[in-house]
């Protein structure tokens, strides 16, 4: 996740910082009959979503300022380098809240665990998914 909403080394860490710190404030207000991935994802989640919000809320000029980076860097050899690059670029032009389908979706999780941690049904998330594999789809042919 923090791979995924970070760019930069430092931030990713500060991130899964932040990430864990909030998991052991939230652990008290657990409730265990949830699935404690679920919870753990629901949390990561919403701390990736506020400290992206938090930094593309910084002044304009802040943010021209520094050299930013496509998404997180794929891996730099192997025979999908290539492929790995353009699917990370096109993952960076998605929304906050597609990142999170798209992060759910390559960790192989369930429609119904991915409706448990974004707070929707699962037929609400088999809709979104269709839309944003179509927009990755769109992206990634205007970036060949």
């Amino acid at each position: 996740m923090c791979k995924l909403y970070c760019q930069d080394a430092d931030d990713r860490q500060d991130l899964y910082q932040e990430i864990v710190l909030q998991l052991w404030r939230a652990y008290p207000r657990y409730e265990p009959h949830a699935k404690i991935s679920t919870w753990l994802y629901r949390v990561a989640l919403n701390v990736a979503i506020s400290d992206l919000r938090q930094r593309t809320r910084k002044p304009i000029a802040d943010r021209l300022g520094t050299n930013l980076p496509d998404l997180a860097l794929p891996p730099d050899s192997g025979p999908d380098a290539d492929d790995l690059a353009q699917l990370y670029r096109a993952i960076e032009r998605l929304s906050e809240v597609e990142k999170a389908f798209v992060l759910l979706y390559l960790e192989e999780r369930t429609y119904e665990e991915i409706a448990d941690i974004l707070g929707i049904t699962q037929n609400n998330v088999r809709v979104k998914m269709h839309r944003v594999q179509e927009k990755l789809r769109q992206l990634l042919t205007h970036l060949v």
